[in-house]
């Protein structure tokens, strides 16, 4: 498990009058293993900052992070445990890739040579070929190779979809889900993009501003929402909805009425028996809906700062 504990990190210059920075403001977060967790914010909502200090690439102001119970930072057999992917990769000058892989498999014991050789071949990466002259996608999807040949428990993933066509985002999330199934790899994966990670992401976190805005299992969350469209016999009977539950969202066009409401489907389906209606069904939510709900609820549209 990777445990977040109250961490803060700030930057700055410290030149007079102005004043540091604050990147992660107090987060606390517990990423638990062979799950999928989603780190969701816009550019400068704290994630490269905080999967930075999770590697012990930086130190964290205060707080503590843990590896298995371990502090990451200085800790060199706690850092075996985890590769982190940058948003931008870095690659020795005129390196090609078997120069990379050969590096990792010097630090790492658990590299993977065969799995890297089948891998760049499904991939149709040429190792022999400078990265220098690989496209942006090519070298996103060279880091991902490496990260997952590493043998590491955990993979950190900073933007790592950015730059990969649709084809290659779904080879790659079939890679991440085999890896977990054959030897329980944990991706943490940071992406400002909320669609992109709801058809793989067990767990999400919504970072805004430094701090948690959000986390929560994506199926709790999906359990205790739903989606209620209806139309009503007598249309009156609309201002008696939220009498009796948690109305988290709602709207109208013409007659027919479209609520958010807090509950399991039995309890949704069983509180609108209760009324008169011409129509009633309940939809399924997406990941977008239920962080919408969630967000608003306390005072944020998600709509306006992670929807991109």
């Amino acid at each position: 498990m990777i445990e977040i504990l109250d961490v803060m990190k700030s930057f700055g210059d410290h030149r007079p009058g102005e004043k540091d920075t604050v990147a992660v403001n107090g987060v606390t977060l517990n990423i638990r293993e062979k799950q999928v967790f989603g780190l969701i914010g816009t550019n400068g909502a704290g994630k490269s900052t905080l999967l930075r200090m999770i590697a012990g690439i930086l130190k964290q102001d205060s707080g503590n992070i843990l590896i298995d119970h371990e502090p990451v930072y200085d800790n060199p057999e706690a850092k075996k445990q985890v590769f982190f992917i940058s948003d931008d990769p870095y690659y020795f000058a005129n390196a090609d890739a078997q120069d990379m892989a050969d590096y990792y498999r010097s630090i790492l014991e658990g590299f993977d040579v065969e799995r890297f050789t089948k891998l760049m071949a499904d991939f149709g990466l040429d190792p022999q070929k400078r990265i220098a002259v690989y496209s942006k996608g090519m070298k996103k999807q060279l880091a991902i190779i490496l990260g997952v040949c590493s043998g590491t428990k955990y993979l950190l993933c900073d933007e790592t979809f950015d730059g990969l066509d649709p084809v290659m985002r779904q080879s790659v999330k079939s890679l991440f889900a085999g890896e977990m199934q054959e030897r329980g790899l944990t991706p943490v994966i940071a992406s400002h993009n909320l669609r992109e990670l709801e058809d793989i992401c067990d767990h999400v976190g919504l970072l805004h501003k430094g701090g948690v805005l959000l986390s929560e299992d994506i199926d709790a969350m999906k359990l205790g929402i739903q989606k209620v469209q209806c139309v009503f016999a007598n249309e009156s009977d609309s201002a008696r909805v939220p009498q009796g539950i948690s109305v988290l969202t709602s709207e109208q066009r013409g007659r027919l009425h479209t609520y958010t409401v807090r509950g399991t489907r039995e309890q949704v389906q069983d509180y609108f028996a209760g009324f008169e209606m011409t129509f009633m069904e309940i939809l399924p939510l997406t990941l977008e809906e239920v962080f919408i709900s969630e967000t608003e609820v306390v005072g944020y549209d998600v709509r306006k700062f992670i929807l991109g």
